[in-house]
């Protein structure tokens, strides 16, 4: 384990495999950089690659500074690029795609984006979130209902059904990872107030993100999510979508075609 320093004097921990050009996986909600699949996604990927697999703040190994902003998580991004080098390829994954997305907007040097299903709710005719969404999973976990604000966020933000939370906490080993994170469910709240409302994506929002961008999208995946993939490709300058099955992220993710579809991309020098 390392660790990296951000601005606000955060330690960041990741983990170091590979060689070749620095590329940093940035995980979703309830991941860190332990999690199985994105341990797997890490090792894949070092074949070609140095992976700089690191743990968001408040995560795992990373520490944490109160009161959170999203501009901290964005820092800790860029702590992170300068921790490889000074430039990298990004992959984001869910929230963590609009955390990628943020930072290269925010001028963090990304040589190369992929956005792996940023779950944007573009379309009125979708199940939204509720307005105050943010600040209801914010006041669960300021009360310590970690559990509440778990079935929340699933629910509510994630629009998973009741009897799949019920289920999990019928696992002790998921449940229990699940209740290690969930203080950290508002900042992912945070990343993605404002863009799960149903309208569509400002054309002009991220005019600034114009490095060779991969959005990536399941063809299984929720209807919803393949909308916010398809809109955020469009949006972007220099952005190509990929769409295909096995690459959602609403279930397990295949590390193997996922790690297919970046080696490819991060591989072409166009």
């Amino acid at each position: 384990m390392y660790t990296a320093t951000s601005k606000d004097g955060t330690k960041i921990a990741y983990d170091k495999m590979g060689k070749g050009q620095a590329l940093l996986l940035v995980a979703g909600a309830f991941s860190y950089r332990k999690f199985p699949a994105q341990v797997q996604l890490a090792q894949l990927l070092s074949e070609h690659f140095t992976v700089f697999n690191y743990d968001r703040r408040g995560r795992g190994d990373s520490g944490d500074t109160q009161a959170y902003d999203t501009i901290h998580e964005i820092d800790d991004l860029k702590a992170m690029i300068e921790e490889a080098g000074g430039s990298a390829y990004v992959w984001g994954l869910s929230s963590g795609a609009v955390l990628a997305l943020q930072a290269a907007s925010n001028g963090a040097n990304i040589t190369k984006l992929a956005l792996h299903e940023p779950p944007f709710v573009v379309d009125a005719a979708d199940r939204k979130a509720p307005k105050d969404f943010a600040q209801q999973v914010k006041k669960l976990i300021a009360q310590n209902h970690r559990a509440d604000a778990i079935k929340y966020f699933m629910t509510k933000g994630m629009g998973a059904p009741s009897f799949i939370v019920a289920m999990m906490r019928m696992m002790p080993s998921v449940w229990s990872n699940l209740m290690a994170v969930a203080h950290t469910l508002p900042y992912d709240a945070a990343l993605l107030d404002g863009f799960m409302d149903g309208k569509p994506l400002p054309a002009k929002l991220w005019s600034t993100v114009t490095m060779p961008t991969l959005v990536i999208e399941g063809t299984e995946s929720p209807a919803s999510l393949r909308r916010g993939a398809q809109a955020t490709a469009k949006v972007l300058p220099h952005a190509q979508l990929v769409s295909k099955k096995g690459l959602g992220h609403t279930k397990k993710l295949d590390a193997k075609r996922i790690s297919a579809e970046l080696i490819a991309f991060f591989k072409n020098n166009h």
